[in-house]
């Protein structure tokens, strides 16, 4: 069985891949921002459940994250599922915990919620640098970019576009699928859904090309070198 950190587990598409995956049988380490939010998780079918506490906006927050992990013995996937649609912490939520979780924490896999709306971003590294602001849509892009660069450093990531799905984000209107929402994060954890890639863009079990963006190897780079002068901590290479 297969250990996974989900951050953002306590509602919406976390919750959704957390519940999916702890039925099947393997051990969730359930991330919320505070303990009053992940206890509700685990009383609407997270039990047993290991509870991960921490602010993703913050770096004392991840540092929290990361030693709770370390403690709970690890883990072989990461989905960073958490996200916010604006607001000021929207690179810290959206970018940079990825990105440091990902640098910080050994997993053989990763996965990293983007979103079609990716498409209509601009590559803004200058704004994950502390210059200028950001969209919604230049986060998903960015995070989305994350994932391709680390793939080329050796590790195993992926992205996924989950729909317009009717979480507290996505709104009570919202026309897709909850469960193929999460379906496809919580089946590329723990499955070998694309051994001979270690990159894809995915929607609902689909693969798609992501904006070209994505693959700019140069912009791949800009953005780990942002990210590590940003945060102080260094993704390296893959043996």
């Amino acid at each position: 069985m297969t250990r996974i950190l989900i951050t953002g587990a306590a509602s919406g598409l976390g919750l959704g891949a957390a519940r999916e995956l702890a039925r099947a049988g393997h051990t969730v380490l359930a991330h919320a921002r505070s303990d009053a939010r992940i206890d509700q998780a685990c009383r609407e079918g997270l039990d047993g459940a290991v509870p991960i506490v921490g602010d993703l906006a913050t770096m004392a927050g991840l540092s929290r994250v990361i030693r709770a992990v370390d403690d709970a013995g690890g883990v072989d996937a990461i989905i960073a599922n958490a996200g916010v649609l604006d607001g000021p912490d929207l690179l810290a939520i959206n970018v940079i915990a990825p990105y440091v979780l990902l640098a910080s924490l050994p997993h053989e896999r990763s996965i990293v919620l983007s979103s079609s709306m990716h498409r209509g971003g601009a590559a803004r590294i200058d704004a994950v640098g502390g210059q200028g602001a950001a969209s919604y849509s230049d986060s998903k892009l960015l995070v989305t970019m994350l994932a391709a660069a680390v793939a080329r450093r050796g590790a195993w990531s992926h992205a996924v576009d989950p729909g317009w799905v009717p979480t507290r984000m996505g709104g009570r209107g919202a026309p897709d699928d909850l469960v193929l929402g999460h379906r496809t994060q919580a089946w590329l954890a723990v499955e070998d859904a694309s051994a001979d890639s270690p990159f894809a863009y995915w929607h609902h079990q689909r693969q798609y090309a992501p904006h070209p963006a994505v693959l700019n190897e140069m912009l791949q780079d800009e953005l780990l070198d942002a990210l590590a002068t940003r945060t102080g901590v260094d993704f390296s290479p893959r043996e």
